[in-house]
């Protein structure tokens, strides 16, 4: 697994079976025009855009997030002003999944 100077895996933490069901997760892809965008990075942000946590995306376009259970903003970062933002709900247990077309 790489990393791309923010020390965090590219396309984020590999799950384990054990955390699967004891972690609230968030993840998915970035995609243009079906496409994965495998340069730039995702961001959960808190309340008032309070920055929690980045990733630089994979080679598949991925990222994952381990979050606190609640509502988060997913914010995704690309070359070229690519911005792109959604909210997300984690929940203990579960594995919210997140499509991010740009």
């Amino acid at each position: 697994m790489s990393t791309d100077g923010c020390g965090a895996p590219a396309g984020g933490v590999t799950i384990t079976k054990d955390a699967a069901g004891k972690e609230a997760i968030v993840e998915g892809h970035v995609l243009r025009d079906g496409t994965p965008v495998v340069t730039g990075y995702a961001r959960l942000l808190g309340t008032g855009d309070e920055f929690v946590a980045e990733v630089p995306l994979g080679e598949d376009g991925g990222f994952r997030f381990f979050a606190a259970p609640g509502d988060w903003t997913l914010r995704v970062l690309a070359p070229g002003g690519v911005r792109a933002e959604c909210a997300v709900s984690a929940d203990i247990g579960q594995i919210t999944k997140v499509e991010v077309a740009v």
